[in-house]
């Protein structure tokens, strides 16, 4: 399938006179939000072989140095906070909220987790969730539903939740910190996107037509979480987002 649009903003894309280095696809460049995207949707071993190999090699030659260093940190972030996990104690059931195609919940059910439970409003998502749990062979461990968070209902609270990506889009994030806590016995990992900056306005500029942003400071998540006493938590600002750990139970 060609995609002539950005899938960013929606504005049609001029093509590039290079190719993708790894899968030798032509390029397509939008000049509204900057970004550069595949003109064809590779197979899907091919994708899953782009994404591993794209943040071991160096694409400035064709993206820009600019560029290149903004998706290294960002890839260094995820991999920052995917490293609290292995460090926590194994054998613990998990409930990824946003789970998304499950990058995260196959992660840690490859780390050890007892048992990881993915929800996500999208249909597709959850697909491409359960195929690649099956691909990873960690589909005994895994389990992922469509559902609202909100709507969500357990008869065993899990040890860990995490919400990686998902308060971007949250209007009232006090109501859904609630709520993960009626389902969680341990502790909440969340990431919250940081405002301002270039690469913020320019986020913000992009998603203004398709759903609201939220973006926050240091002090808006110490407003927010200090609403919360006597719980304690734990703010860390890595790259683009702050990484909250909400605990529980006294360490």
């Amino acid at each position: 399938m060609n995609i002539r649009k950005c899938i960013c903003c929606s504005t049609q894309t001029a093509p590039l006179s290079i190719k993708d280095q790894f899968l030798s696809h032509p390029l397509q460049y939008c000049s509204n939000c900057h970004h550069i995207q595949l003109l064809e949707l590779p197979h899907q071993q091919k994708i899953k072989k782009y994404y591993e190999q794209e943040y071991s090699k160096d694409r400035s030659s064709y993206i820009g140095e600019y560029y290149f260093n903004i998706m290294k940190n960002r890839a260094i972030s995820q991999l920052n906070f995917i490293n609290h996990f292995f460090e926590l104690h194994r054998r613990k059931k998990v409930f990824d909220i946003g789970c998304g195609p499950g990058h995260y919940s196959i992660a840690l059910s490859k780390a050890g987790a007892k048992r990881v439970t993915g929800i996500d409003f999208a249909d597709e998502m959850i697909n491409i969730a359960k195929q690649r749990s099956k691909e990873e062979n960690v589909f005994h461990k895994c389990e992922f539903q469509i559902a609202d968070i909100f709507g969500f209902e357990i008869s065993e609270k899990f040890d860990y939740s995490i919400l990686m990506g998902f308060m971007d889009y949250i209007a009232d994030p006090a109501e859904l910190i609630k709520k993960v806590i009626t389902l969680t016995d341990d502790k909440i990992f969340f990431s919250f996107p940081k405002e301002g900056g270039l690469l913020a306005a320019q986020r913000k500029l992009r998603y203004r037509k398709r759903c609201p942003l939220y973006l926050y400071r240091k002090n808006d998540l110490i407003g927010l979480f200090s609403d919360f006493t006597p719980l304690k938590y734990q703010i860390e600002e890595i790259s683009r987002d702050f990484y909250v750990t909400l605990f529980l139970k006294d360490e």
